[in-house]
């Protein structure tokens, strides 16, 4: 008899919002359309706890992690709900006046099991209007993180993480079954490489990649690109949202996992190697 484990996951994608109170009103409204389609595992894009730019400087709405509305109604959703929830990252307040992008995974009693603070910062020049600097007003993470869930174990990443292969090859080795990737990730780049990255890493390491998106016109400036993505160990897309504001849920078989890893077991055959000497201009510059 074949045996299966499967999970019903969700990915709500939530609008770019300025302040708490309406970031929670549409976290929880669409969060509940997708219980309402049986979603058993609920998860939100980075900054669902609100969103702004100002000059390229991302400038979200911030508490301190113990009197966080967001999180504190995001908890109160998946209590009640009985749901286990990921909230792809608010903003806390952090040392010295600056603040920490953090995810939260949450049971279904409400409780924190895992907290990951964004450990690769977005700061880019997309063009010469378009730049962003993440690193002037966030303090980056340090920690990777991997944490249990009732279906498998799940590593936690954020958004611009997505372009550093070895932090989702660590987890994976770390015994991750589902990546978890909450963005907001920029338009103009998830256009060009939002469904490629996803994908590889799904490819790369034999796991579920779920990625749920922020989408729209961010205020103060920028647009986030939506298209939240449940993808396959395979590499299949199982569940794809669009360029407005919804909610995706497809029911993935955890088994999927273990046969594809049987089928390519890529993360047994990882080696250890000496990386290439510099070239001599770099040598040189470096000294």
């Amino acid at each position: 008899m074949t045996t299966t484990r499967e999970v019903r996951i969700g990915c709500v994608q939530t609008p770019a919002l300025p302040t708490f109170d309406e970031a929670i009103e549409a976290a929880c409204r669409l969060a509940g359309d997708a219980v309402a389609a049986g979603a058993e595992l609920v998860c939100l894009p980075e900054y669902c706890g609100g969103l702004k730019s100002e000059n390229g400087v991302l400038k979200p709405p911030a508490a301190p992690e113990a009197s966080h509305p967001v999180l504190e109604a995001l908890r109160g959703f998946s209590r009640d709900a009985g749901v286990w929830t990921l909230i792809g990252s608010v903003a806390v307040d952090g040392p010295e006046g600056r603040l920490i992008n953090r995810g939260f995974l949450v049971d279904d009693k409400g409780e924190i099991r895992a907290r990951y603070d964004k450990i690769h910062l977005f700061d880019v020049d997309l063009s010469e209007t378009e730049r962003y600097r993440e690193s002037a007003v966030i303090n980056p993470g340090g920690q990777a993180v991997v944490t249990d869930t009732p279906w498998g174990r799940l590593g936690m990443t954020t958004c611009y993480d997505l372009r550093f292969p070895h932090l989702y090859r660590s987890l994976a080795h770390a015994g991750a079954e589902i990546l978890a990737v909450p963005a907001a990730f920029m338009k103009v780049t998830g256009q060009a490489h939002w469904h490629v990255l996803n994908r590889a890493r799904a490819i790369e390491n034999g796991a579920v990649v779920v990625a749920p998106c922020a989408v729209g016109s961010v205020p103060g400036g920028g647009a986030v690109y939506g298209h939240s993505l449940i993808v396959s160990p395979w590499g299949e897309v199982l569940a794809e949202g669009g360029d407005g504001v919804s909610t995706i849920v497809a029911t993935v078989d955890m088994e999927s996992v273990a046969s594809v890893r049987k089928r390519i077991p890529s993360l047994q055959h990882d080696r250890r190697f000496s990386p290439p000497a510099q070239p001599e201009s770099r040598r040189h510059a470096v000294a």
